[in-house]
């Protein structure tokens, strides 16, 4: 439910998805769409610092929040709009967010760590099952470790487009195929009830809420390796 509960002696073996559905893995999945080369979700603000050290300062775009807020300094913030194919394409990007790269680096542990949203949920259940994983974990990213309908929601979507008889849900993943079986026709509605939802509804920023809320847009399945996220 919350990044918070990620238990890293459990994911030994296992796979992870990690969700968060405004903005972090949304995001990271248009950049890798979008034709950039190296992706890097960094930790914190001093992970990021230090990789752009190391990488020097030619070529690499940085971009994310903290607390909501853009970071000063930064190429960009966290909406997917704001990495578009002109501005990512060949480029190294570095992004930082609040929770969602957070969860990341705390599903590190796992044998493989995957990156899931609602425009790739079909997808990545698509991945689960074809990868003959013996344990996966679902790790919703959270709010500053509050529970939010937005990455529930897509942790549910994912789960619905499972279809994998012999596996055994624990009694999160039943609620969420429970929630899902109440909203799966309204998927939209559902999200913007949420709190995070509201926020877009109300600042009219509908354009970015309508792409991330555009369940099954992408085929690709980005996953984490080394760092690095590469599809």
């Amino acid at each position: 439910m919350t990044r918070q509960e990620i238990v890293p002696e459990r994911l030994a073996g296992a796979t992870v998805v990690v969700l968060d559905v405004f903005m972090a893995t949304t995001t990271l999945l248009t950049i890798l769409e979008n034709g950039a080369r190296d992706v890097y979700p960094a930790e914190s603000l001093e992970e990021a610092e230090g990789l752009r050290r190391k990488m020097g300062p030619g070529n690499v775009l940085r971009g994310g929040e903290q607390d909501a807020a853009r970071i000063d300094g930064y190429d960009h913030g966290p909406f997917p709009g704001e990495y578009a194919p002109e501005v990512v394409r060949d480029r190294d990007v570095i992004f930082v967010t609040t929770n969602g790269t957070r969860a990341i680096a705390d599903a590190a542990p796992a044998d493989r760590v995957l990156l899931g949203c609602l425009r790739n949920a079909p997808a990545v259940a698509r991945e689960l099952e074809e990868s003959g994983a013996d344990s996966v974990y679902l790790v919703c990213a959270g709010s500053a470790g509050r529970f939010t309908i937005e990455d529930f929601l897509g942790a549910a979507e994912i789960i619905s487009h499972i279809n994998a008889p012999d596996w055994r849900p624990n009694d999160a993943a039943w609620l969420a195929v429970d929630f899902m079986n109440r909203h799966e026709n309204n998927v939209h509605g559902a999200l913007k009830e949420s709190r995070a939802g509201r926020w877009f509804v109300e600042n009219d920023r509908m354009d970015a809420f309508n792409f991330v809320a555009d369940v099954g847009a992408s085929d690709l399945v980005p996953e984490v390796v080394g760092g690095r996220a590469v599809v």
